[in-house]
C-alpha cells in the first residue's frame, strides 16, 4: 500500500468524491480544493507528493496555479481538463504538467497515471532527497525527520525556521523576497505578515551560529534572502 498525499483540485464535487474514493481504496491520502486559491493554500501547508489539477477552475484559472507551483517547487502535476486537441496538450505539458488526462476519463486510468508519474518523479528525486549536505557537510538538512545539523551539532527550530531553511535550501543561491517566503510558509502572501520573515531568518541564524562573513542564509539588500552556501555532490553517486 502507498503512503502518498494526493491533492485533487476540481470544482467539481461529485468528480472529486469519485477520485478520491478510487485512490484511497488504494492507499493514498487525499486532500481536495475546490478552487486555484485553495489549492495553493493546501499545496503549501500540506506538501503533498501530487497534485491532479483541474484547468477550467473558478476564479483564479487552473493555468495560473499550475505556473504557481512550478514556481516554487517541483510537485509532480496531473493536469485535467475538457480540451483534448494537440494545442491544448501542449500547453498543459509547457506549463510543468507531469501527465495530462481529458475528460471524461476513467478513474482507474487515472490512478494508474497518478502511479507511474510517482514512481518517475520519487526515482528523480531520491538523488535530490539524498543529498542533503550543503556548504561542504557544514549544513544537513533531513526533510523526513525534520532535523537540522549546523557544524555536526543537531539543532532545534521551530515548524516555522525549518520551513523556512527547507524553502531556501531547496534551490541554494535563488533570491526569495519576503512575499514568496511567505508564501511558501503561509500559504497566501498578506503583507503583514513580510516582516515576520525577518524576525525569523534572526532566529535561524541564532540557532545556527550562523555569522558573518559566512552566513549561510544571505540577506539581499531591498529584495529578500537566499542559501548562501551550495549543495555538497554525492561523490559516491
Amino acid at each position: 500500500m502507498t503512503t502518498a498525499t494526493v491533492l485533487i483540485v476540481d470544482d467539481e464535487v461529485k468528480l472529486r468524491a469519485l477520485v478520491r474514493d478510487y485512490l484511497e481504496r488504494e492507499g493514498y491520502t487525499v486532500l481536495e480544493a475546490g478552487d486555484g486559491r485553495r489549492a495553493l493554500d493546501l499545496a503549501w501547508q500540506a506538501h503533498p507528493d501530487l497534485i491532479v489539477l483541474d484547468l477550467g477552475l473558478p476564479g483564479l484559472p487552473g493555468e495560473e496555479v499550475a505556473r504557481l507551483l512550478r514556481k516554487a517547487g517541483d510537485v509532480p502535476i496531473v493536469m485535467l481538463t475538457a480540451k483534448a486537441g494537440e494545442n491544448d496538450r501542449v500547453m498543459g505539458l509547457r506549463l510543468g504538467a507531469d501527465d495530462y488526462v481529458v475528460k471524461p476519463f476513467s478513474p482507474r486510468e487515472l490512478v494508474a497515471r497518478i502511479e507511474a508519474v510517482l514512481r518517475r518523479t520519487r526515482g528523480s528525486r531520491t538523488v535530490l532527497e539524498e543529498a542533503t549536505s550543503y556548504g561542504q557537510g557544514r549544513l544537513r538538512i533531513d526533510k523526513e525527520r525534520r532535523e537540522i545539523y549546523a557544524d555536526a551539532e543537531q539543532v532545534e527550530l521551530t515548524r516555522m525556521e525549518f520551513d523556512l531553511l527547507a524553502a531556501l535550501a531547496s534551490r541554494p543561491g535563488r533570491v526569495w523576497s519576503r512575499t514568496e517566503l511567505v508564501g511558501r510558509l503561509q500559504g497566501h502572501t498578506f503583507e503583514a505578515y513580510e516582516r515576520t520573515i525577518d524576525v525569523h531568518v534572526k532566529n535561524l541564524r541564532r540557532k545556527l551560529g550562523d555569522v558573518p562573513p559566512s552566513h549561510l542564509v544571505v540577506t539581499v539588500p531591498g529584495v529578500g534572502y537566499k542559501l548562501g552556501v551550495d549543495r555538497d555532490v554525492d561523490r559516491n553517486a
